[in-house]
């Protein structure tokens, strides 16, 4: 009886993961001709990948996730929840997608207000027209060595856009900042010659990291907390990420 040399036998499992990651790519070429195909106003697809479900791919969109079978005839838009875990899977990789690595982001672009040491830090992205926004900003102002970095994202419409670029061109940004999210008092107006690319900057961020409400907080570790934390919450979630 004549035995496989020892290389034929190492040979054999790379030969089958090669033909496994050859029938994915050509899997993932036939759903992105199809789709295209059939679906012609379907935004640029990013990435195809197979899901942990059979006969489930995952089609990427930018941050959108949609899900197609292997042949790409159907498209489904929704979420997938693991009853088991009672995981929502969709959010979970959406989450991923639209991670902030808070070392990254742009703090030039931010008001920033030191409190005490200001040793932890957070930022927040914020509408000057939001009323959750303003109940937020007595509290943060509460907390103690933090610093903060406020994204001015004016997405509640013109006048936010007016307000943003009010205190974003005032000469002291975090007291101006502040006068009016606590105080209600009225930034002056901004000199026409103020660059206020920074707010630009900052609404092409917020929607690149799909921030859909203000204010939208970052911690250190890359946390982000949706809404008007309260206090109490807020300073266990800046002290655990501060740690981390």
């Amino acid at each position: 009886m004549t035995h496989p040399s020892l290389s034929t036998r190492l040979a054999a499992p790379f030969v089958l993961a090669l033909a496994l990651v050859t029938a994915a790519h050509a899997d993932e070429a036939v759903i992105r001709k199809n789709l295209a195909e059939r679906m012609p106003s379907l935004p640029k697809i990013d990435e195809v990948q197979r899901t942990n479900i059979a006969g489930l791919w995952e089609v990427r969109i930018g941050t959108d996730v949609l899900y197609t079978d292997a042949e790409g005839q159907y498209l489904i838009q929704g979420e997938i929840f693991d009853a088991k875990t009672k995981t929502n899977l969709t959010q979970t990789r959406i989450d991923k997608l639209t991670a902030i690595d808070f070392a990254k982001l742009p703090f030039a672009d931010a008001v920033v207000v030191k409190q005490g040491t200001g040793a932890r830090k957070m930022a927040i992205f914020v509408d000057p027209n939001c009323g959750y926004c303003k109940r937020f900003e007595r509290d943060v102002a509460a907390l103690k060595d933090v610093t903060v970095y406020n994204f001015i994202y004016p997405i509640l419409g013109p006048d936010s856009e007016v307000k943003s670029r009010d205190i974003w061109c005032a000469k002291d940004r975090a007291k101006a900042w502040r006068d009016w999210m606590i105080d209600g008092k009225l930034p002056s107006k901004a000199d026409a010659k103020c660059d206020t690319a920074a707010i630009t900057r900052n609404v092409a961020l917020g929607k690149k990291h799909r921030v859909q409400g203000t204010p939208g907080t970052v911690l250190e570790d890359g946390t982000r907390l949706p809404g008007a934390v309260p206090l109490e919450q807020l300073e266990k979630r800046i002290a655990s990420a501060a740690k981390g």
